[in-house]
């Protein structure tokens, strides 16, 4: 009876034991923090675009623009924050769409979100709509050559220099056109470079 009551305890000391143990070693799982993202315009027009043929099947994009960002690398030609424009010939109605790879407080919140639907008219120069498969050259691309063409004065004074993009179509011309514009807005713009959007030669400085 005396070793059977010993090899009980034992046995119960060793269960404990292991029970301690396994409680002990299981921790809570943690969160990973999200991220920052930033992309090219094309890539993030993409992921507008697939949203936006959901909205209406003959959707067609007029503008895309970035959001100028402190930390955004925009000597890769990338943005945390794009917007594009889209129209419906057959709803008469357009529809902004946003792709944001930020966080924080203060930022869009990481995604693709979308305005409500205002009116259009194809007679609307301002909102002239073309074609995808005219958009063959990224932003990164027109960054490089707004570099060679005037941009890198400004970069090589202040390697902070804010930049934004903007992408239209050019009625005058005919042609889908990257402004590669530096400064936070257009306001405050300290040089704009034309760059064609099709074959990504430089076009132009405009004023």
């Amino acid at each position: 009876m005396r070793k059977s009551a010993i090899v009980f305890l034992v046995l119960a000391l060793f269960l404990s034991g292991c029970s301690s143990t396994n409680h002990t070693e299981s921790k809570p799982a943690q969160v990973t923090p999200k991220q920052a993202e930033y992309e090219t315009g094309r890539v993030a027009f993409q992921k507008m675009y697939l949203s936006a043929r959901e909205w209406a099947a003959d959707a067609a994009p007029f503008r895309l623009q970035s959001r100028f960002t402190p930390d955004a690398p925009t000597s890769e030609g990338k943005a945390g924050v794009w917007r594009a424009s889209f129209a419906s010939p057959s709803k008469n109605t357009l529809k902004t769409f946003v792709w944001s790879g930020l966080v924080g407080p203060d930022a869009p919140e990481q995604g693709i979100s979308f305005s409500a639907e205002d009116s259009w008219s194809p007679a609307n120069t301002s909102t002239r709509i073309f074609n995808i498969g005219f958009l063959k050259t990224d932003s990164d691309k027109a960054y490089e050559v707004a570099q060679k063409n005037g941009g890198q004065k400004l970069t090589a004074r202040n390697p902070k220099q804010p930049v934004f993009f903007v992408l239209d179509w050019d009625g005058a011309k005919n042609q889908l056109l990257w402004q590669v514009i530096y400064g936070e807005n257009q306001d405050d713009a300290k040089l704009r470079i034309a760059v064609n959007a099709t074959t990504g030669e430089f076009l132009r400085v405009e004023k």
